[in-house]
């Protein structure tokens, strides 16, 4: 079974290079729940995700501020290992 990770719609390269490596992706937008997904990656950009300022969820998130695609694939492998 893939890993589900969840994207912020702005960050396509990383959703792009996440969908090539294998994971199963999907909008973090069209989400209504963030738990059943294996990661969740998020521009730093607003600390509000969702419209939910105490957003809850045990997957890790991670912030995509500065990072390039390739860095975010390897602290996803990292945390999931």
């Amino acid at each position: 079974m893939k890993n589900r990770i969840a994207v912020e719609d702005s960050l396509t390269d990383v959703r792009d290079y996440l969908q090539q490596k294998g994971y199963q992706v999907e909008s973090l937008s069209r989400s209504k729940e963030l738990e059943g997904f294996d990661a969740i990656v998020v521009t730093g950009q607003d600390s509000n995700i969702l419209g939910m300022e105490n957003a809850n969820t045990k997957s890790p998130v991670i912030t995509a501020r500065g990072q390039s695609a390739q860095l975010i694939y390897d602290e996803i492998q990292k945390r999931l290992r």
